[in-house]
């Protein structure tokens, strides 16, 4: 099949097989798998143009709504920490956009920014599962753990814990998760992801790749409240990703910035089926082991990419 926008010709069974197969992995910690599905349209596919982040934010749009249910319906929506992602990086995607397709078009240039992103994301994760977390936070997963362990040894069909938020405001949000309490500066994290989305709107994954590591690592947050707001503020902000590219294309005329519709569709399709058995399977797997794969897959591309730039 071909694709016009990005001007390559592939079996249109390949993107939603390999959507599926990396999004039921990556959404267990909050991350939709853009960020592995876009070196995968740039290096194996030869997707290069600037409408490869639009395609990508595309693939969320259409991917991470069933995740999002799983979680909502599991009570493991923590909604403040969406909203203050969606404030802060909203206004940074229209800027991230404008420098890709400004000063970033160049596909060598891209694939060292796009290196230099995944190696941050990768030894963040790292350094997390290396590093002795506060005890509460640790407490509050293996918990959670047992609880899933005990309802699944006795067949029981009780509803798992909610997360239930105590206090929002402009200066702290604390809610709590299994009996224990969490908060966070709500200030810090939306300066933060003011940045995070210039970065995603670059990049073309919604912020939420890197947001979900951040808020394990430097907020102490338990991974199993944090994985689906991520997920909704990516979904949110690739929402408006898609259309200000969309837009922007009107006012380059001689450059490729929409998305490749069919192709995105196709990718989103897959991600869609495998962020839905991610989302369920979350509670069954141990959170070191989903963030080590993570990491692993993380650091591979940013090497590979950072190291092909070097040597060039």
């Amino acid at each position: 099949m071909y694709f016009e926008v990005a001007g390559i010709t592939v079996n249109p069974l390949i993107p939603p097989l390999v959507a599926f197969i990396i999004s039921v992995f990556t959404s267990t910690g909050g991350v939709s798998g853009a960020f592995i599905i876009l070196p995968f349209q740039v290096s194996v596919l030869g997707f290069t143009s600037p409408a490869v982040s639009a395609t990508n934010q595309l693939y969320n749009v259409v991917a991470i709504p069933s995740g999002v249910y799983r979680y909502i319906r599991e009570g493991r929506m923590v909604w403040p920490l969406t909203w203050i992602v969606i404030a802060g990086t909203l206004p940074g995607v229209l800027i991230g956009a404008l420098v890709r397709i400004n000063y970033l078009s160049n596909p060598s240039s891209f694939k060292g920014f796009a290196g230099f992103v995944l190696l941050y994301i990768g030894f963040r994760i790292l350094r997390e599962i290396l590093s002795r977390k506060k005890p509460k936070t640790l407490e509050a997963e293996q918990k959670f753990n047992e609880i899933v362990k005990n309802l699944r040894a006795e067949h029981s069909k009780a509803k798992l814990p909610k997360a239930k938020v105590l206090r929002f405001n402009l200066n702290v949000l604390e809610y709590e998760f299994v009996g224990e309490r969490f908060n966070v500066k709500t200030i810090l994290i939306f300066l933060i992801s003011s940045i995070v989305g210039i970065v995603g709107g670059i990049y073309g994954i919604g912020g939420g790749a890197i947001m979900a590591p951040i808020y394990v690592t430097f907020f102490n947050l338990p991974v199993y409240t944090v994985a689906g707001p991520a997920l909704m503020g990516t979904f949110i902000t690739s929402v408006f990703g898609v259309i200000i590219y969309q837009i922007l294309a009107i006012f380059y005329p001689t450059m490729s910035i929409a998305p490749d519709w069919k192709l995105g569709i196709l990718f989103g399709i897959g991600g869609l089926i495998g962020m839905y058995v991610g989302a369920r399977l979350q509670k069954y797997l141990p959170a070191k082991t989903i963030k080590l794969i993570l990491a692993i897959a993380i650091l591979f591309l940013g090497f590979r990419y950072v190291l092909n730039i070097i040597w060039k």
